[in-house]
């Protein structure tokens, strides 16, 4: 269980983390399956070039075909000559991938509870801001463990349940630290980030959006409800009783 540290980092106690995850043997592939989704996705797919027929120019043949000496030639906006057209270039293209969004969550999951390691829970430390000041942030790294020392700084994925905008100014000028929200997780910064710090409330979050739909619903159920129905007959049995019914008449 993970270890809840205050705002001077002191341990004040723990936090449940319940996430349904992948199975050993296809965690790895359905996490990299969604990293090269997002990836792909993210590609505007607007890199174009021009073929020899739509090259402007090149309507006259260059020389005769025959008696130069030369090789034939029709264009001089062929591939072959400088300023002509180009073989084989890329078009505009979509790069999308689908993925169904019940494997997306199964690998967001997955991906974030991988990190246990890696997660450093800590209780909501907007109030500990009064004002945007990115040093008492930075301070306040330090003291949860993360390394602020080198002279580049390791990447730190920063998890809040809402996007406060004391907290967000004082994390936009401090280099190599994302912030974004617990409903707006993906997986390119969880696997990618060497420490995730996440508040209380935000795990709270993540755990109720992104949840198993399967796992809400069997904890939803009551097994002692009285309001239970007892479940129809059978079309089978149905029509046997009716066939019943014809032979006594």
């Amino acid at each position: 269980m993970p270890v809840l540290h205050d705002w001077t980092g002191n341990a004040i106690g723990e936090v449940s983390l319940e996430l349904r995850v992948a199975k050993p043997a296809s965690a790895k592939n359905i996490v990299h399956r969604a990293l090269i989704r997002q990836l792909n996705n993210a590609r505007q797919g607007t890199a174009s070039t021009k073929t020899r027929a739509e090259v402007r120019g090149g309507g006259r043949k260059p020389w005769r075909q025959k008696g130069t000496g030369r090789a034939r030639a029709g264009s001089n906006r062929s591939p072959l000559w400088r300023g002509g057209g180009v073989i084989f270039g890329p078009k505009p293209r979509d790069f999308d991938i689908k993925m169904n969004r019940k494997e997306r969550r199964l690998a967001l999951r997955t991906a974030f509870f991988s990190r246990l390691e890696d997660i450093v829970v800590v209780e909501d430390f907007s109030t500990n801001l009064p004002k945007p000041k990115s040093k008492e942030l930075f301070q306040a790294l330090g003291r949860w463990g993360v390394p602020t020392d080198a002279k580049v700084p390791p990447k730190v994925l920063l998890i809040v349940d809402r996007k406060d905008e004391t907290v967000f100014l004082s994390a936009r000028n401090l280099p190599n630290l994302i912030l974004i929200a617990a409903d707006q997780l993906n997986v390119f910064d969880i696997v990618t980030a060497k420490k995730i710090v996440v508040t209380a409330p935000a795990l709270a979050k993540i755990q109720a959006v992104y949840q198993d739909q399967k796992v809400a619903e069997a904890e939803a159920v009551q097994p002692d409800d009285a309001s239970v129905t007892e479940p129809k007959a059978s079309k089978k049995s149905s029509k046997k009783v009716s066939i019943d019914q014809q032979e006594s008449k």
